[in-house]
């Protein structure tokens, strides 16, 4: 926990290495609905960048960003088009705002004890665990052709190349894990782009043309047909995921790491946050986003204490997003998904490790409960067990 007295905004090193460290959830997400679901990479930056500059100006303490997963993943599993995906952030902002603003969201929380809390952030933590040690092996969606899709090189002999970057970049993170003067972070990011560099194929990064500006409504205004099938598919098995890991799990994260500083992060600020930024994503065609508590865990992690780290990795996706538009894509896949995947790996072991303060018998019983569950299906299904169990159990409501 950081000791006062506080600054809401430090600009170093330290800093711009946590400011990077949730690429590894943000990249290959929006890689994957700009090329499945056909959004526009100047809206969907544009958008991250603005909610991340934004974020940190009124949270005043480091803040994540990042998409919606369980939306994201079932749209590029389905192939919805982008009018859908897009419809699915405008009724998600609705309803989180709706939530937010009547205080609806403070009875929710009122009644999730502490241990159902935890639960939800060690399933998250192993989830984000997991997919990074997925994207290191290359066997995630998005490897299912090569496992570096964007590197010339694939093996060195019989080893894939993926694999030896992972490596060398699991050791280079261990061995600058906790270098104040040579963030991890940064080492890992520059490493991968340097990787990206020499044995990348480069596609579309001769042809970059400059000054974009993401256009408005450009999917146009849905129809009744569209937002039922966006409310059916996509929004209503989203709705328990984004309270648990976001509303509930992100403002109980927030004030562990940050204490008093921590103040304006609330459920209910989260909520009315949440929903202002996906009724503007509706409007610029991004992908809709969240505050989600693994992004938090893994800016944290690799060195983010203040809202500089929201003003520093904002103003880059802004500056790419009007500056490069739709030829950002070039670029970013400089970054190997090994590479990625080795942030993604490290941020889901720090959240993983909330789970320290949970001692009695009944509490670990729901909270390693919630995590096979989640498994075995997914986060929504485990919340909903998660509660059962504990008051099945007898344990009394938790407010935070």
């Amino acid at each position: 926990m950081i000791l006062l007295p506080y600054k809401k905004f430090i600009f170093n090193r330290t800093e711009f290495a946590g400011s990077l460290a949730d690429l590894g959830t943000i990249l290959p997400l929006a890689g994957g609905m700009i090329a499945a679901n056909g959004l526009e990479p100047a809206g969907i930056f544009f958008t991250v960048g603005l909610y991340y500059l934004l974020s940190g100006l009124h949270f005043g303490v480091t803040i994540p960003v990042q998409p919606m997963k369980l939306i994201a993943a079932y749209a590029i599993a389905m192939g919805y088009d982008a009018g859908v995906v897009s419809s699915s952030a405008l009724l998600m902002g609705t309803l989180l705002l709706f939530i937010g603003v009547t205080g609806i969201v403070q009875l929710i929380v009122k009644y999730i004890p502490r241990s159902v809390v935890r639960g939800i952030q060690v399933s998250a933590g192993i989830l984000l665990a997991i997919e990074g040690v997925r994207f290191i092996l290359g066997i995630t969606e998005f490897q299912a052709i090569k496992a570096e899709p964007y590197l010339a090189v694939q093996h060195v002999g019989p080893i894939p190349i993926g694999i030896i970057l992972g490596i060398i970049a699991v050791a280079l993170t261990l061995f600058f894990l906790n270098n104040k003067k040579i963030p991890a972070a940064l080492v890992v990011i520059f490493g991968g782009l340097l990787a990206g560099i020499v044995l990348g194929v480069h596609d579309g990064l001769y042809r970059i043309e400059f000054f974009h500006l993401p256009r408005v409504l450009p999917f146009a205004i849905p129809s009744p047909d569209i937002l039922l099938v966006a409310l059916v598919s996509l929004v209503l098995p989203q709705i328990p995921l984004s309270l648990g890991n976001s509303v509930i799990s992100t403002p109980d994260l927030s004030k562990e790491y940050f204490g008093e500083n921590a103040k304006k992060v609330t459920p209910k600020s989260i909520s009315i946050s949440m929903g202002l930024a996906n009724i503007a994503v509706f409007f610029f065609g991004g992908m809709p986003l969240c505050h989600g508590s693994g992004g938090l865990a893994a800016h944290y992690r690799f060195g983010s204490r203040t809202a500089g780290t929201n003003i520093m990795i904002g103003s880059i996706f802004l500056v790419l997003a009007l500056l490069l538009g739709e030829h950002i894509l070039a670029v970013i896949n400089l970054l190997p998904l090994s590479v990625l995947g080795v942030l993604l790996t490290f941020a889901g072991i720090e959240l993983s490790l909330m789970i320290k303060d949970i001692k009695e018998h009944s509490d670990l019983f729901v909270v390693f409960a919630m995590i096979a569950v989640t498994l075995a299906a997914n986060l929504a299904p485990a919340l909903v067990i998660g509660l059962i169990l504990s008051y099945i159990m007898g344990k009394k409501k938790f407010q935070l």
